[in-house]
């Protein structure tokens, strides 16, 4: 597991996920009203440690814990978070039945443009159940599938086997240039390694074709993870990170061997 400080009361983990055998990246978003974790995954091998700094967290910070959800795929460890921290589980409306399925129980739903914990705001896909979401505070994109890291800054869309029948590549990049308007600084991948300036800039080489840019969506066949994927090959994401240790919020630029220890 590597943890990276990306700002203040930002905070990207990754971890292996032993069903999708690839590794995958979390957030932790720690704001004046609440702990949000979107889309988080409890590494099997360093659980203890985990858990430890995140109770240290928790504790120190003192507000609700809340667990958002971009897509039932990565409904990950939420329950056992929810079980341990009294954390509310949020989930896309028309994702509810599939999320609750994984998590036990879905305690809040909720739809694009609402505002959820820690200012966090659900922007719509073209694949119904899922969203992206925006933290203004850190002008940061969060995606969950729709949209994946790739190499030297840059980003590109999910595979077409990812998407529904009726949806193709030019239906989902319009469903996704509102994004456009944001002017991001920072887009946090689950898949690949995230871009940590120009957003926006890495946004438009995807969406913003109009503007002459290509699509930069280049056929993800490094990624296993998806409703459609057939493979389970292994792309790590952490090349990148500084790991981290002690805890979840040790001071900017700090660094150790591997991530999080007691």
């Amino acid at each position: 597991m590597d943890v990276q400080q990306l700002a203040e009361g930002l905070w990207r983990w990754t971890t292996f996920h032993p069903e999708w055998k690839q590794v995958v990246g979390c957030v932790y978003h720690e704001a004046a009203d609440a702990v949000v974790l979107i889309d988080p995954l409890v590494p099997d091998d360093e659980a203890d440690r985990f858990w430890k700094a995140l109770d240290r967290d928790v504790k120190k910070v003192g507000k609700p814990v809340h667990v958002v959800v971009t897509v039932f795929w990565h409904t990950r460890s939420s329950r056992e978070i929810a079980k341990r921290y009294g954390a509310a589980v949020w989930a896309p409306t028309r994702g509810r039945a599939a999320i609750e399925r994984r998590a036990g129980a879905v305690t809040d739903t909720y739809g694009p443009g609402d505002s959820l914990p820690g200012g966090v705001v659900p922007y719509a896909t073209a694949r119904a159940a899922e969203v992206v979401f925006w933290i203004p505070k850190h002008r940061a994109v969060v995606p969950g599938d729709v949209i994946l890291g790739a190499d030297a800054g840059r980003l590109r869309l999910c595979p077409q086997s990812w998407l529904p029948e009726n949806v193709g590549q030019a239906k989902l990049r319009d469903s996704l240039r509102p994004l456009l308007e944001l002017r991001a600084q920072r887009v946090i991948v689950s898949h690949g390694e995230p871009v940590l300036a120009r957003g926006h800039a890495a946004l438009q080489r995807i969406l913003d074709v109009r503007a002459g840019y290509s699509s930069g969506s280049r056929p993800a066949e490094n990624f296993a993870h998806g409703p459609d994927s057939s493979s389970t090959s292994c792309t790590s994401e952490s090349g990148s990170s500084r790991s981290r240790s002690i805890s979840l919020r040790s001071s900017p630029g700090s660094s150790r061997s591997s991530g999080l220890t007691a």
